[in-house]
């Protein structure tokens, strides 16, 4: 094709035109007038980030700051029934959080709206993790959470806002998973972060304290330890965990063997634990009941780091299918989020949910409507313990509503027993 000189100066004025327009700034009476008309999502609209937050790939962007990340852990070949799912749970639970806007997201029960309030919150992306090679998935996820975790944050300890206590001046992360092994690479990194043993407080269905013997004695590799069902024993090993502060609760597991030996063995992990199974629920006295005792346990100390790992499994199947080792028997979502909501005071510093696997949901994808409703508690639980004030709020109600307690143990909830020296230089610690 051949172009007429008044052609070429034609496509000459159109790139001279552009390139004119792009350097001038658009006056601010026009940006406004921008922003009036066109500046709205509906809850169906946009990106698919967390809440409608401004997505950001943070660990390619070193400068960026917030005070609550929420990071992806796409990985799911350490599972052990239901393969091919987890990875796709952060996606599942960015889209079920979809009515979550800032404009719209008041917790009545809080007394607060965690993203409109003092606290900066960023969708970071995912962590780009192999599928291939497990042993490099863990430390791409240690690397990740470390660099993530030790970020100045946008409050200063000096503020009136933001943490308090030995999590002042840190940022922290809330992980969509991925299958629950992400947890053990997460409290890695806040080991090194906090530098002392992490509580953990841990709702499931199942243990994931075994020994990686339970699922064969015979084929063993350092590799095949790294599983959804062993990384607390691996992290019990390494001195992470706080022996006498962590707690599982609404378990309701099928033991090894042929007695209960995996709650009662001397010198294993499990014992560092206090348990409280899902139909303890009923003997309690409903989900304060649950609180309670697991306030008791833990105890408000603000010096101490808690970390909050949930398996959506913790939830009933009839109302959480899709996830990949499910148990009939468990919480109702409205329980769960009662528990949740009343455990708000804990100094929590990180948290993970996890195990959401979108193939095995129902088509009202219930599973990852309420992995996303457990990760706006968390959320809002973080930043109303910023606020710098008590805002009371239980549902406009001003008094305070959490007990604070000493821990407690109970002897008849647990048994003690003797807790094994983590291989951790810190085990005069534990």
């Amino acid at each position: 094709m051949k172009l007429t000189w008044a052609g070429l100066w034609a496509l000459a004025g159109t790139a001279l035109c552009c390139s004119h327009h792009d350097e001038e700034s658009v006056p601010q009476e026009v940006r406004e007038e921008l922003l009036k008309k066109w500046n709205q999502e509906w809850s169906f609209s946009g990106h698919a980030s967390f809440a409608h937050l401004k997505p950001v790939k943070c660990l390619v962007e070193p400068d960026e700051k917030y005070d609550i990340a929420i990071i992806g852990a796409p990985f799911d070949t350490a599972v052990s029934y239901r393969p091919a799912g987890a990875r796709f749970g952060p996606r599942a639970i960015r889209a079920a959080s979809a009515r979550q806007m800032a404009g719209t997201s008041y917790n009545t029960r809080a007394g607060i709206n965690p993203y409109s309030s003092w606290a900066t919150i960023k969708d970071c992306g995912d962590i780009p993790i192999t599928p291939f090679d497990n042993g490099l998935a863990e430390r791409q996820m240690y690397e990740a959470f470390l660099e993530l975790g030790t970020r100045s944050p946008v409050t200063p300890a000096s503020s009136e806002y933001g943490s308090k206590g030995i999590s002042a001046g840190k940022s922290k992360l809330v992980t969509l998973g991925g299958d629950h092994s992400v947890a053990l690479p997460a409290l890695r990194a806040l080991y090194q972060i906090y530098q002392k043993p992490i509580t953990v407080l841990h709702f499931d269905a199942h243990l994931d304290t075994w020994n990686p013997v339970r699922y064969s004695a015979y084929w063993q590799s350092e590799q095949s330890a790294f599983n959804h069902g062993s990384f607390f024993h691996k992290a019990s090993r390494e001195g992470l965990i706080c022996n006498s502060t962590s707690a599982h609760a609404g378990l309701r597991t099928r033991l090894t063997g042929i007695d209960d030996s995996d709650y009662t063995a001397p010198g294993t992990p499990e014992q560092g634990f206090m348990r409280i199974h899902a139909d303890d629920i009923d003997e309690l006295g409903g989900p304060m009941g649950v609180v309670n005792k697991i306030m008791e346990r833990i105890g408000l100390d603000l010096d101490q780091p808690v970390y909050l790992s949930v398996d959506i499994d913790v939830l009933d199947p009839s109302t959480a299918p899709g996830t990949g080792t499910p148990e009939p028997g468990g919480w109702t979502t409205r329980e769960f989020i009662r528990i949740l909501r009343g455990i708000e005071k804990l100094n929590i510093v990180g948290a993970d949910i996890v195990e959401v696997s979108p193939s095995y949901d129902n088509k009202g994808e219930t599973t990852a409507l309420a992995a996303a409703q457990v990760a706006y508690e968390i959320i809002t639980s973080m930043v109303k313990n910023g606020a710098g004030k008590d805002l009371g709020g239980w549902y406009g109600r001003k008094e305070s509503v959490t007990q604070e307690s000493v821990p407690v143990v109970d002897a008849e909830a647990e048994v003690e027993a003797e807790v094994p020296e983590p291989e951790s230089v810190l085990k005069d610690e534990l």
